[in-house]
């Protein structure tokens, strides 16, 4: 699981001399007049009078064999010409100035969709009164996806504004379970697992407005659709809990170096993931159909029938005997998953019977919007991998305590050396001693914010075990959040 990571290279860039080429002026060369090139005419009288023919000068000077009005005929031929070439050149100009700014316009508002978002591989380019109208303009359905969520420990209900292009708190005026479980259903879970709506304080976010059921209106699959926005709400805000979570024994020990056994039931979330019976990854239940894991457990062996997902104790052997036992009709690794960089590193699968909650068996918190799981948190990581770069494995799953970096720290030289990205986590001991290893892939990284655990990172790659100045590299599950609810929806 703790792959090395190849040492970073850079590509040397090229400078680019761009100078401009502007053409001379050009002028034609000037004419001199020719004398007695046309015929004279007399001074002619403001009255207007008739000149005779007789009085006509009819001498000329032009060249010998030259007809006399040849010079007028070719100067006027050359004119003529000259201002012909003018036009099509200005017109042509138009032409390409036109096709320039019609490929600046498609570019800028299409192609970069400056007055929309995009959507979809082919980035569709869709209006935002198109998101969460009710109407899936995408063909994944990315544009009817987020269009509710759940922010911080309260877990207020917030809506997405199309207009205004941002989320605002649900007022909970004439609320209901029916409601709830609508929405519940519309994120990704199942009704069966919903848990309860009740009334929060807004706070700072009561400042956005809200959104208000419409008067009469109580049924309806697409929620968004049933709700107006208003300034104000006579009551508190939604507070929904579409699934209990997050709710382990919390009978931890205190940190020792390399960690401890943990006892049954602390972390009722972990999952072993195997093969013929043998122990691979490890991997979270966030619901009774779907476990979070990494993907690179899944590179090798891709299909869901050779998986098991053991749940319902801290030893192997145990729940080996007791057949605790789940098949899985699913695995869906993120498409962007690099094995290089360890970029994307997560998964899911879903199983083709929900699990049956217990007091061992229980999901873990996915992050809701604002949940602070920043630099500085201590967070807790479990599994049954090896106890030393390889070396054996435990039969009873171990439990240590880590503290979680910033991604500056980690990118430091003499620490990971640029190699932490945006989605990924980065949590351990400096000092060394205490860190995931092989077989722990997949498994949590958990945070405890208020009274509740959540899930901050999949175990993903590092360099060596607990060795001084490596922590351990996790999935940044916040990061994916969005992601992780649209498979949940799609399924």
């Amino acid at each position: 699981m703790l792959n090395k990571i190849p040492e970073d290279f850079k590509a040397s860039g090229s400078t680019y001399d761009n100078a401009g080429f502007q053409p001379e002026d050009w002028r034609p060369p000037p004419r001199a007049p020719q004398q007695g090139a046309y015929p004279s005419l007399p001074p002619v009288t403001p009255s207007y009078v008739a000149v005779s023919p007789s009085t006509i000068n009819t001498h000329h000077t032009s060249t010998p064999g030259t007809p006399h009005n040849m010079a007028h005929v070719v100067q006027k031929t050359g004119t003529k010409l000259c201002w012909s070439k003018y036009f099509l050149c200005a017109f042509l100009s138009f032409l390409l100035m036109l096709a320039v700014v019609g490929i600046l316009l498609w570019y800028f508002l299409y192609y970069q969709c400056l007055l929309g978002r995009t959507c979809g591989r082919g980035k569709r380019c869709l209006s935002h009164s198109q998101w969460c109208d009710g109407k899936k303009d995408c063909l994944n359905g990315e544009d009817e996806s987020e269009c509710f969520r759940l922010r911080g420990t309260n877990f207020l209900l917030e809506g997405y504004l199309s207009d205004k292009k941002i989320f605002v708190p649900v007022c909970a005026k004439d609320w209901s379970s029916y409601h709830g479980r609508k929405v519940c259903e519309q994120m990704g879970y199942k009704s069966s697992v919903y848990a309860a709506s009740s009334q929060t304080n807004a706070g700072p976010l009561a400042l956005k407005g809200y959104l208000k059921l419409k008067p009469g209106s109580y049924y309806g699959s697409h929620m968004l659709s049933h709700l107006l926005y208003s300034p104000s709400c006579p009551v508190g805000a939604v507070k929904l809990q579409c699934i209990d979570c997050g709710e382990g024994l919390t009978r931890y020990s205190s940190r020792i170096v390399g960690g401890t056994t943990a006892p049954n039931g602390a972390w009722p979330w972990q999952v072993s993931l195997q093969i013929n019976g043998q122990h691979v990854c490890g991997g979270s239940i966030i619901s009774p159909d779907w476990i979070l894991s990494a993907a690179h457990c899944f590179q090798k062996f891709s299909s869901p029938g050779s998986w098991n997902v053991m749940s319902g104790d801290v030893s192997l052997l145990q729940m080996s005997n007791n057949c605790y036992g789940n098949t899985v009709k699913k695995i869906i690794s993120h498409a962007k998953y690099n094995s290089q960089t360890h970029n994307n590193d997560i998964a899911l699968l879903k199983l083709n019977a929900p699990l049956k909650f217990s007091s061992r068996v229980q999901p873990v918190c996915l992050p809701n919007s604002g949940i602070n799981i920043s630099a500085g948190h201590e967070g807790w990581i479990t599994g049954w991998g090896a106890l030393r770069p390889a070396g054996p494995s435990p039969d009873r799953l171990k439990q240590a305590q880590v503290s979680i970096y910033s991604r500056e720290t980690c990118n430091s030289a003499q620490v990971l050396n640029g190699a932490v990205t945006e989605t990924m986590i980065c949590a351990g001991k400096l000092q060394g001693g205490v860190d995931t290893c092989q077989g722990d892939s997949g498994g949590p990284l958990v945070v405890k914010v208020g009274s509740l655990w959540w899930l901050a990172g999949d175990t993903s790659w590092g360099i060596g075990c607990a060795v001084k100045d490596k922590p351990g590299v996790y999935g940044n599950v916040p990061y994916f959040i969005n992601w992780i609810y649209k498979q949940m929806q799609s399924e």
